[in-house]
């Protein structure tokens, strides 16, 4: 499994293919929230390496968003879970003839490990978070538009203007404190990904409708198109049934509108 690179990304590469763009529906609250921290985390991971003093906010305000969606409900749990779900499942494979028996034990190997890097963080390992009067001021200032800047916050300005090897080795620690659960929920979602290969799929008229099988638990909706696509699709649905509408787009003053020729395109149903 490829890692992105960096001195606190340790999670898996973003999901993307050369030449192709890949569009996504969550169809569980569980996934939404893990897509939703798999976005911000990627954000944070890219922004926390450049010595810009712009780019250290960035990663403050990501951070603190990432915060607030994990302090919601018990999203170690469901990462734990989820874990499990997905080391059951690969461990039904060992038995099977034609399967990579290496690759495999890798996979098991490594969600073992994350499994126990997110049973070892406790459920208080938001605590140091919460508790930091730092962070704390500038999250109270955060729904303010521009209640961050200097006046407001002189010591987060004097913090920022700090050598970027200082800036650093706090970051490192805010984020050593989410990084095993953020680092699961990123490696669980390649793993769905990869679970089911994208089928040749034609939207007729630019519309295409699918109804599941009942006995099917899919998490996640990706639509392939190629890169140089003037169309992006809109999804919509649910466990049963969803909607693919391909829209043509042309400038931001004009409203896209959805396209009247056979669209073809790939499909997957992780």
């Amino acid at each position: 499994m490829a890692k992105p690179a960096g001195k606190f990304a340790s999670g898996i590469a973003p999901s993307t293919a050369a030449g192709h763009s890949h569009y996504e529906l969550p169809l569980s609250e569980r996934m939404r929230t893990f897509l939703r921290l798999e976005f911000l985390y990627q954000q944070m991971l890219f922004n926390c390496e450049s010595e810009s003093g712009w780019a250290t906010r960035a990663t403050i305000s990501t951070l603190l968003e990432i915060l607030a969606i994990l302090s919601r409900g018990d999203v170690r749990g469901e990462v734990h879970k989820e874990l499990d779900h997905q080391i059951n499942t690969l461990q039904r494979f060992q038995s099977q003839p034609g399967v990579d028996s290496g690759r495999l034990e890798n996979l098991i190997r490594n969600l073992l490990k994350s499994r126990g890097e997110v049973a070892d963080i406790g459920t208080k390992f938001l605590q140091t978070l919460k508790e930091c009067d730092f962070l704390n001021a500038i999250k109270h200032r955060t729904s303010i538009p521009g209640g961050t800047c200097e006046f407001d916050l002189p010591e987060y300005n004097h913090w920022l203007r700090q050598p970027f090897s200082r800036r650093e080795q706090d970051l490192a620690h805010w984020i050593g404190a989410i990084r095993p659960l953020c680092d699961a929920v990123v490696e669980v979602l390649w793993l769905i990904r990869e679970s089911a290969e994208p089928a040749d799929k034609t939207a007729i008229n630019g519309m295409y409708q699918h109804s599941m099988q009942k006995d099917v638990n899919c998490h996640l909706l990706r639509v392939v198109l190629t890169d140089n696509s003037a169309l992006f699709p809109e999804i919509s649905g649910s466990q049963h049934r969803f909607t693919v509408r391909f829209l043509e787009w042309s400038t931001i003053d004009s409203r896209a509108v959805q396209t009247g020729h056979d669209v073809p395109f790939q499909l997957a149903i992780c």
